[in-house]
């Protein structure tokens, strides 16, 4: 089986697999659930004579979700650590303690280029394996759709904003779903099968943005997905899934990949829209 990428899906393996698992393993799952910290922090030799195995049976439960090692998945857990912590000030203080002898850059200058070059590789991945007929089959839908929902909750709500902004310049009748006094389905209850929907959410996902994804598949309505994974709950719903893996410096992510991505389709239904109607002055034209 292929590993999990975030914790979650992984403790929904781990729940899924137990009674399959050998009476030593499950020894290791019931203490990997329950010490998510311990995971986190602790190194192997500690998280084996907590859990009262041997370190070798720590290797054996990572290689059974499909894990090199354990130090491998020991990763979702500090990943998701992190990102659970609101503050940046913390975040930052925390992976310097999870990292240990890593010194990450402190210097705005060194921030700057690490930031620039994780950047750049992430816009290049981003470039190099979109889907150009996805590119055209969501520039279709957003065409031919009578209003455009967007979808785009805490890290991901600039993304919805930015393409509300530039849609609404494409004189589309575009709506931000931002649940303002809680009343995400209120804005949401007019949708219809002629719209489109276009969600944007990255591990770990917004239950609101997921909940609503499935209202609108109920609904019969396109639907546009940015996130960052093929087994993102997002996906199922989705007509065009896009796969954006952004680019991260120590505990922080970027968003670059994922503006260039709504701007791209921004712009490139700006020029089919300009087709369009060159079209019908030029028929217009003739008769």
């Amino acid at each position: 089986m292929s590993a999990a990428t975030n914790l979650t899906e992984l403790q929904d393996q781990i729940r899924s697999r137990y009674g399959d698992l050998s009476k030593r393993l499950q020894q290791v799952a019931e203490y990997v659930l329950d010490n998510t910290n311990s995971i986190a922090f602790d190194t192997v030799a500690v998280i084996a004579k907590q859990a009262d195995v041997p370190p070798s049976t720590l290797i054996r439960f990572a290689n059974a979700f499909g894990f090199t090692g354990f130090n491998e998945m020991k990763q979702l857990f500090r990943r998701n650590l992190v990102e659970e912590t609101a503050s940046y000030t913390d975040r930052a203080r925390l992976f310097k303690e999870l990292e240990g002898n890593h010194t990450p850059p402190e210097r705005p200058e060194d921030i700057l280029q690490e930031f620039a070059r994780a950047n750049a590789q992430a816009m290049q991945q981003l470039a190099t394996q979109t889907s150009p007929e996805k590119l055209q089959q969501a520039v279709d839908i957003l065409a031919n759709a009578d209003n455009i929902y967007l979808i785009g909750l805490r890290r991901s709500f600039s993304v919805a904003s930015y393409l509300t902004y530039a849609l609404r310049h494409l004189e589309r009748r575009a709506f931000l779903i931002d649940g303002l006094g809680g009343m995400f389905k209120e804005q949401l209850s007019m949708i219809g099968p002629n719209d489109a929907v276009i969600s944007v959410s990255f591990t770990p996902y917004a239950q609101e943005t997921v909940e609503l994804s499935e209202i609108v598949s109920q609904v019969g309505a396109k639907q546009i997905v940015m996130t960052d994974s093929q087994i993102s709950p997002l996906a199922s719903f989705s007509d065009v899934c896009f796969i954006v893996k952004e680019a991260q410096v120590d505990a922080f992510r970027s968003q670059s990949a994922s503006l260039c991505l709504a701007q791209t389709l921004a712009v490139s239904l700006a020029y089919k829209q300009g087709e369009t109607k060159g079209e019908s002055k030029s028929t217009t034209a003739t008769r």
